[in-house]
Parts: C-alpha cells; sequence; structure tokens
C-alpha cells in the first residue's frame, strides 16, 4: 500500500508542480480581474466534475465491484462489465453535455449571480464555458478507464495521464498570450483538448495492460443499476469538499471583482499537499480495504486505516503548518509577476491560510471515506455530506461581508473539521476505525513538531529576511527556498528528538541489504 502510495503521489507531485507552471503563467498574464474570474469560473464547473468522479464518487462505486468481478469471476466478465459501464456513462455524459451547451446562461446565472451583464465578465464567462463543457464528457470517461487501471493495480498508468493535463494547458496560454493575443479563449481550448490526449493515453494504457474496452449500447442491468445506486450518494458523500468549494466560488462571485482570483490561487497552492497525499490515499487505499473485507478480516482493515492516517499526517501537518508560517512569501514568490500584484498576493494569501487551517481535514475526510466505500455504504457519507453543505452554505452567508474573500475558505475549513468529526465516530462506533494509542501519540508528537517548525520559520525568516514578499525575482525565490529548506531541516530534527523518526534503523537496514547484494 505504501508503494502504491508513493508511486500515485510521485506522478500527482508532479501534475501538480506542472499545474503551479500553468497558474503562474495564468496570473502573469490575466491578472486578477473581470477576465481571470471569468476564466475561473469557466474552468470550476468541469473540474469540479473532474474531482468528483476521478477522485471520488466513481473510483468509490466502480472499483470495489470491477475489482470483486476481477477476483471471483476473471478477466473477461470484468471487461464486460466495465463495457457496459464506459456505454451507460458515456451516453449520460453526452445528454449531460449537450443540454450544459444549451442552457449554459442560465447555468451561469445560477454558479455566478454575482455576475452583472453590464461588466461583461456574464458574457465572457458563458462564452468560456462553452469551450471547456465538453471537457466533463472526457474527463469522466477517462475516469472509468483510471478505475479499470486502478482495478488491476497499474496506479501507475492511471496517475500518470493526468500530468498531460498541465502540459497542454501550459501550451495553450503561451500560444493565445504570445501569438494570438487571446489568452482566456485559447486557454478554455487547451482544457477541452487536454481530455482528448488524457482520454487515449488511458485507453492505451489499458490495451497494454491486456483488457480491450467495447462501446456497447447502453442498457440499465442490474449490474448498471447496483453501480448507479452506489455512485449517486457517493456523488455528495466523497465530494463533499469540492461542493463546498464550488459554495465558496458561487458565494466570491459576490464580492469585488478580484475575489475569485484570489481564492483560486490560494486554493491551488493548498490543493499542492492535498492532491498528493489526499488523492494517493484515497486511491490506493480503497482497493486494500476492500481485500479485508472480502476476507472478514476486520483488525487487518483497523490497521491499514490507521497506518494510512499515519503516513498522511507526517506529511500534512506540517504543510499545514508551514502554509500557515509562509503564506504572503508564498504567494507572493509563486505569482507576484507580471499583471498580478504585491496587493493580489496578500490578500490571497489571507485566503490560504484560512484554506490551511482545515488542510489536515480535507486530508483526513480523503483518508477515511474508503472505510464506508469498502463496506459498499455510500448512504452515510451523502448523509454527512448533505450536512456539511448545508453548514458551509450558511457560514458563507455570515462571513462573507465581514470577513471578505477570507470568509468562503474559512465557512470550508469548519465545514471540513464537522465532516471529518462525523466520519471518525461512526467509523469507530461500526468497529472500523479504531485509532489505539500509539498512533495517538504519534499524531501529538508529529503536531508538536510541526508547531516547532512552523515558529522556528517564521522567525528566521523576519530576522535574515524581512520584508521578503517586497523583494524581485530570483533572489525572493531563492531566499524562501532557503527558509523552506530551513523549516524542513527544524522539523526532521523534531521528528528525531521526539522518537518519530530514527534514521539511524533505515541506515542500518540500508547497510545491510548493501552488504546482503554483495557477492
Amino acid at each position: 500500500m505504501l508503494r502504491n502510495l508513493i508511486t500515485v503521489g510521485g506522478w500527482t507531485m508532479l501534475s501538480r508542480i506542472l499545474g503551479l507552471v500553468r497558474d503562474q503563467l495564468l496570473a502573469a498574464f490575466l491578472g486578477a480581474g473581470p477576465v481571470q474570474d471569468a476564466y475561473q469560473i469557466a474552468f470550476r464547473l468541469p473540474n469540479m466534475f473532474r474531482r468528483l468522479f476521478g477522485e471520488g464518487a466513481f473510483n468509490a462505486a466502480f472499483v470495489p465491484l470491477f475489482t470483486e468481478r476481477l477476483t471471483t469471476r476473471g478477466e473477461e466478465d470484468a471487461t464486460r462489465f466495465a463495457s457496459q459501464a464506459l456505454g451507460c456513462l458515456s451516453a449520460w455524459l453526452l445528454g449531460v453535455t449537450i443540454l450544459g451547451e444549451v442552457f449554459m446562461p442560465w447555468i451561469i446565472e445560477l454558479i455566478a449571480p454575482g455576475f452583472d451583464h453590464a461588466g461583461g465578465r456574464f458574457e465572457l464567462a458563458v462564452h468560456l464555458t462553452r469551450i471547456t463543457f465538453p471537457y466533463l464528457l472526457l474527463i469522466c470517461t477517462a475516469a472509468l478507464v483510471a478505475g479499470v487501471l486502478n482495478g488491476l493495480h497499474r496506479f501507475s498508468m492511471a496517475a500518470g495521464a493526468y500530468v498531460s493535463f498541465n502540459i497542454v494547458g501550459i501550451a495553450a496560454i503561451l500560444l493565445g498570450a504570445l501569438v494570438f493575443n487571446d489568452t482566456a479563449t485559447w486557454t478554455a481550448i487547451g482544457i477541452t483538448f487536454s481530455g482528448f490526449v488524457q482520454l487515449g493515453l488511458l485507453l492505451w494504457s489499458v490495451r497494454r495492460a491486456g483488457m480491450r474496452l467495447s462501446l456497447p449500447r447502453p442498457r440499465l442491468t442490474p449490474e448498471m443499476r447496483d453501480m448507479l445506486r452506489r455512485l449517486w450518494p457517493g456523488l455528495v458523500g466523497s465530494g463533499a469538499t469540492q461542493l463546498n468549494l464550488t459554495v465558496d466560488t458561487l458565494i466570491s462571485t459576490l464580492l469585488p471583482a478580484g475575489s475569485i482570483s484570489w481564492l483560486y490561487f490560494a486554493d491551488r497552492v493548498n490543493q499542492l499537499p492535498l492532491g498528493v497525499l489526499g488523492a494517493a490515499a484515497g486511491t490506493t487505499l480503497l482497493p486494500v480495504l476492500t481485500r479485508h473485507v472480502a476476507a472478514c478480516d476486520n483488525k487487518g482493515g483497523q490497521q491499514t486505516l490507521n497506518r494510512a492516517i499515519d503516513y498522511a499526517a507526517i506529511l500534512t501537518f506540517p504543510a499545514c503548518f508551514g502554509l500557515l508560517a509562509l503564506a504572503p512569501e508564498i504567494m507572493a514568490t509563486l505569482f507576484g509577476y507580471g499583471k498580478f500584484t504585491t496587493g493580489d498576493a496578500l490578500s490571497s494569501a489571507q485566503s490560504l491560510r484560512a484554506y490551511a487551517l482545515g488542510l489536515p481535514a480535507f486530508i483526513m475526510i480523503k483518508v477515511l471515506s474508503p472505510g464506508f466505500f469498502a463496506h459498499g455504504d455510500t448512504r452515510t457519507p451523502v448523509k454527512i455530506g448533505f450536512i456539511t453543505i448545508a453548514l458551509n452554505l450558511a457560514l458563507n452567508l455570515m462571513l462573507y461581508r465581514p470577513l471578505a474573500h477570507v470568509g468562503p475558505p474559512l465557512a470550508s475549513t469548519i465545514a471540513a473539521l464537522v465532516n471529518l468529526g462525523f466520519l471518525a465516530v461512526i467509523l469507530h462506533r461500526r468497529d472500523v476505525f479504531c485509532p489505539d494509542r500509539a498512533l495517538m501519540q504519534r499524531l501529538l508528537r508529529i503536531m508538536a513538531a510541526s508547531l516547532l517548525m512552523a515558529l522556528v520559520t517564521i522567525a528566521l525568516t523576519r530576522f535574515f529576511a524581512p520584508g521578503l514578499v517586497m523583494w524581485h525575482g530570483l533572489i525572493r525565490a531563492a531566499m524562501l527556498g532557503l527558509m523552506m529548506a530551513l523549516a524542513g531541516i527544524v522539523y526532521l530534527v523534531a521528528l528525531w528528538a521526539l522518537g518519530i523518526s530514527q534514521p539511524q534503523r533505515l541506515l542500518n537496514r540500508l547497510l545491510r541489504r548493501k552488504r546482503g547484494a554483495q557477492p
């Protein structure tokens, strides 16, 4: 499980790094204003479906059924089931895409109520979203094919294909800005074109794995009805975090121009550890837990869940405290160029800190949700999801006026903490999640090491690099890199001092392996 988690996390990390480059180009060429706001709305809608299907509901509904057939009935039956699912999903998504294109102005009025016709943001958002909306069909179909690869334990192939989204996106931004002088339109075109590239790569990977999928006439067989019963509740249950972020975007359209952009870039930085750790843990944990459930190995499932939490926490807590400590410096260094001003960076950093407070909760939700899905329970997460979405909406309405662009991310953080609490308590009552004393002690020590790292980092930054936000170019980037490297060293030393990490044991183990490999 750890090897698969590292594999998926590595590919996801590469994708997030390229995504960061893509976002830097967006900030430099579009800045934070009406055009950027309109583009973000056009990107948010299909991207929400990508996260829901690619990282949540469809994985939870399809992978256990596919894995069960592959294990008990053989590859031929599993291929037939996957092809039936592909036919039904493609037909449904095609219908949704056509309806979306026809009724796009009304959809934009719904998801962006703050866009008025006089300012031009509304018409531009309609135009751009009509270009990006077919991505929904392509990427959700690709999610099914990726689910087949995950069921075959080809995690590297499934995770690697998504890197192409950012490669195509970078090329489209440069083409639009430097050749056609229309960055927004060409960036939207790049989103849809990347869907074709991702789907093609995944289909090629499945064929290389020895499974030939077809596209039969869609039929609602009992197997498809069973999958759909699991799919629909999971859309809300596993996607509550994404739906909450969409609520944030909806409320932010009511704020002054630029607020959507500040929230977007803050969320993108927050998504770097969230995507790498949360998506990797959820993707690799579900098949392992499903095998424990099939073998009636309750104790093994509990231990697996505890280990997954331990693995995630050792990187999640320092990421959380690090973002809290260096948010202004990070936003200014990553995006403070071109049309994205220092003031934009500081405003976005305030939103980032609000998101970072909930980062551990966002990631642990991804870790705990497979505990329900492995047992075939998608109803409980959907009930919790409805509660947290309603809570997030209520908090947004309460906070967006007094706190402006900090209100929506803070509302999402509070909702995520409530969501996590519900998941943990219910799984504990079902004897699925049983954190032992050793895990709790390790979590407290990891948190203490992360807090120490943050305090030392703040002190070092103020002493060695006062006003780092106002520095320029490579000097600012180099100093921020140095501060982050020192923070990493402090964290590792703190882990060692608190007994979490024991490098001498790892060194001895490596030396023994090296000696054993010698003739």
